[in-house]
């Protein structure tokens, strides 16, 4: 795939899910690698500091109505406490997340590894457009003490939010 890389900190980043909220899994650390920007937007890349309210954003365009209207409550709410909400990814469409998982893969040495840290198309909710991960780092701590006011929760325990 020709698509800018970066690697990424689980921790740094949120993933939300719009469902009831449930204890979880501890957090673990990792490191993965994501694609951002470039041509691969209309698989569901997004550019650095991409906001929820970015609708001709096909990563953002294409997430469920309800967990869109979700965040972009929540993140007006943070706002005013002065938390800036940006969307590192949301939709992907189902050759994306297999590149993601590809590309993770070749990082972990195998697929049962590259499992634990990346879905595969088929049971990713970001495929589905029912996941959407937000950072950075005071986000996150907001919507730990504040997202499951909006209906938002942390639904994987190897990330902060999912």
């Amino acid at each position: 795939m020709n698509a800018q890389i970066i690697t990424l900190t689980l921790v740094s980043a949120l993933v939300l899910g719009l469902t009831g909220c449930a204890s979880t899994a501890p957090v673990e650390e990792a490191a993965v690698t994501v694609h951002a920007g470039g041509s691969e937007t209309d698989g569901g890349a997004l550019p650095a500091a991409a906001r929820i309210d970015d609708v001709d954003l096909p990563g953002i365009a294409n997430l469920d109505a309800d967990l869109r209207a979700a965040v972009r409550d929540a993140a007006a709410e943070a706002r005013e406490d002065g938390v800036v909400f940006t969307v590192n990814s949301g939709w992907r469409s189902a050759s994306y997340q297999q590149g993601l998982l590809d590309d993770a893969v070749s990082t972990y040495g195998s697929r049962t590894e590259a499992a634990r840290w990346v879905a595969t198309p088929e049971s990713s909710p970001h495929v589905t457009g029912d996941a959407v991960d937000i950072g950075p780092v005071d986000a996150s701590s907001w919507l730990s003490q504040h997202g499951a006011d909006f209906g938002l929760c942390q639904i994987y325990g190897n990330e902060i939010w999912h």
